[in-house]
């Protein structure tokens, strides 16, 4: 229908309705007060009075859009009123030069290869930027290469495998298996898989084993036999729980409609609740691209009167964590949105280049 806007859930407004939505909602963000009907005749450009907008307000109110607070006689966005505004009237601010050009001069991965180190950054760096509170998952481990593995016995049918994997990162696994396996027996093992495998990424390595013993399996020798049945609980990939770090929650303090220490406690609670944050940005982990959670769409009723603007980085075009930004639903989306991307890319991007 020409005129109009439409939301994804094929809700539609006129032009004029979607005018004065769009002037409401980012006149409650610029100053945080309720807007009225008089301000909206000044500030849309339309040949309106005040009592034309109040009709169309009543339009907006009647399809959940706006809402009247207790205190004032003028409307607030309610979140399915943001939604529509970010899905259908936002416009997007392209990150400044300067924005970009800080940026790419902190995110930096040093030479020790720092996970921690790198997340916190960023986090910090993203509620700087935003004056809201950052939020970074550890980049997930992809990429696993064996450098050397040795088995020593311990007792009854258990063994110690260490392994030495990237450069010097030692991860230690106790096998449960079928007999008891001599020293001896275990050092062959270790030798021949080092002599073999080493220099190659851990979850190839058990899969490249198997193929063998499934080519060879007529022919195979005693030391073969031993190998394979070692190395199927030994080569695994270690993969540690997924973390987060977060920065700038107390910059949450300086919206007042998140300051009531009632509130300002919900929210600390659901930071410290770290399973249900990163079921959260999980959901972050399948998008493509930025993601927008606004009040109560994120599932965590403690956040319903915060947004979430998060997107996943990538290395490799593999996704392997996600950075985000919390802050109220009153926030500046247009200038969030592109910081949130930006630096996602660059994140990747560092990720990439020390690799």
């Amino acid at each position: 229908m020409a005129g109009t806007t439409t939301d994804n859930q094929g809700m539609e407004l006129n032009e004029r309705a979607g005018l004065i939505l769009r002037a409401l909602v980012q006149s409650y963000i610029h100053d945080g007060q309720p807007v009225g009907s008089r301000k909206l005749s000044k500030s849309t450009g339309l040949s309106l009075s005040p009592a034309s907008i109040r009709n169309v307000m009543s339009d907006l109110e009647e399809l959940g859009f706006i809402a009247a607070p207790h205190t004032s006689a003028g409307r607030i966005p309610t979140p399915r009123g943001y939604r529509f505004f970010v899905d259908t009237l936002l416009k997007l601010q392209e990150a400044q030069g300067s924005d970009i050009s800080d940026l790419q001069k902190q995110i930096l991965v040093d030479d020790t290869g720092d996970a921690r180190e790198l997340a916190s950054s960023v986090s910090s760096l993203l509620s700087s930027m935003t004056e809201m509170a950052g939020l970074v998952t550890l980049p997930r481990v992809s990429h696993v290469v064996l450098r050397q593995v040795e088995f020593l016995p311990i007792s009854n049918h258990r063994v110690l495998a260490i392994l030495v994997v990237n450069d010097h990162e030692v991860q230690n696994r106790i096998l449960h298996l079928d007999r008891e396996y001599s020293e001896s027996e275990l050092k062959r093992a270790a030798n021949y898989l080092n002599t073999t495998y080493a220099g190659k990424e851990l979850n190839k390595v058990r899969d490249l084993v198997i193929e063998e013993m499934r080519l060879t399996q007529r022919s195979m020798n005693q030391l073969m036999i031993d190998t394979i049945s070692i190395a199927q609980q030994a080569l695994t990939i270690d993969t540690p729980a997924q973390e987060y770090v977060m920065a700038g929650e107390a910059q949450l303090m300086n919206f007042h409609e998140l300051s009531d220490i009632d509130k300002l406690k919900q929210l600390f609670e659901a930071f410290n609740q770290k399973r249900e944050m990163l079921g959260l940005l999980d959901q972050s982990i399948v998008a493509d691209g930025v993601k927008i959670f606004i009040g109560e769409e994120s599932g965590y009723q403690l956040l319903g009167d915060c947004s979430i603007v998060t997107a996943p980085y990538r290395v490799d075009d593999e996704i392997v964590g996600v950075l985000g930004v919390i802050g109220p639903t009153r926030m500046a989306y247009e200038r969030v949105i592109p910081i949130v991307d930006v630096t996602a890319k660059l994140v990747g991007a560092a990720l990439k280049s020390a690799q």
